[in-house]
């Protein structure tokens, strides 16, 4: 019989986060010594799925450094990361678009969220850092999981602003992107990272159709799906 939902390396990436992220934030709360030695093999096994998941041969690296990132209390509550992500447009209507440095996929600005920096600060400074173009927040159109995208291989939220362009000249950060430009929707550069996800919405945007926040939608059951 044919599994209806078959098991993808995404999928036993993502349940070795969560496993991960509990056995963490057990060991950062619990002051019993059984409940540390149980919490240390759900860590293991989270280990051995992650490496199977990516191909990785070194668990019990994996194991020892996800150990020694353990905190106390709040500070061992284990939480995703966030980054925040800004969608940019034209007169013509075309989108702003960067080609990473490192994995050469292209995708709208985006960056780690910044201590001292609200949300909108960070899609402001991101944006003229990566492409030297000034530009002012409108509104927050999506929250995204970045680990159920595929689009990294640690638990990441994406806060995704559309912003309304201001000026600039454009020029592409030599470290962090290859290439910048503005596109059309019928001609967009590949591989473009998650577009089905996103590109909708953010098309949508520049348009000036204001969608509501895009999310995505709660699973039954949630680590499932």
């Amino acid at each position: 019989m044919t599994d209806p939902h078959p098991v993808s390396a995404a999928d036993l990436l993502r349940w070795a986060e969560t496993l991960s992220g509990i056995a963490r934030t057990g060991l950062g709360f619990t002051r019993s010594l059984y409940e540390r030695e149980r919490f240390e093999e759900v860590l293991k096994v989270a280990a051995d799925i992650r490496a199977a998941a990516i191909e990785e041969a070194e668990s019990d690296a994996l194991f020892e450094e996800w150990l020694a990132s353990v905190g106390e209390g709040v500070a061992g509550y284990v939480t995703p990361k966030v980054a925040v992500a800004a969608v940019v447009g034209n007169e013509a209507g075309e989108i702003l678009l960067t080609q990473r440095a490192d994995s050469g996929l292209w995708l709208y600005p985006v960056g780690w969220a910044d201590v001292g920096y609200s949300p909108a600060e960070i899609a402001v400074k991101e944006v003229y850092e990566e492409t030297g173009l000034e530009v002012e927040p409108v509104s927050l159109i999506a929250v995204l999981d970045g680990l159920r995208l595929g689009f990294a291989r640690l638990p990441l939220y994406s806060l995704v602003f559309h912003c309304r362009l201001l000026g600039g000249e454009l020029r592409p950060h030599p470290l962090e992107t290859r290439q910048v430009g503005f596109f059309p929707p019928d001609r967009l550069p590949q591989p473009l990272a998650g577009a089905h996800r996103w590109l909708g919405v953010a098309l949508a945007a520049i348009r000036g159709e204001a969608p509501l926040c895009d999310f995505d939608p709660p699973r039954t059951p949630p680590w499932r799906g």
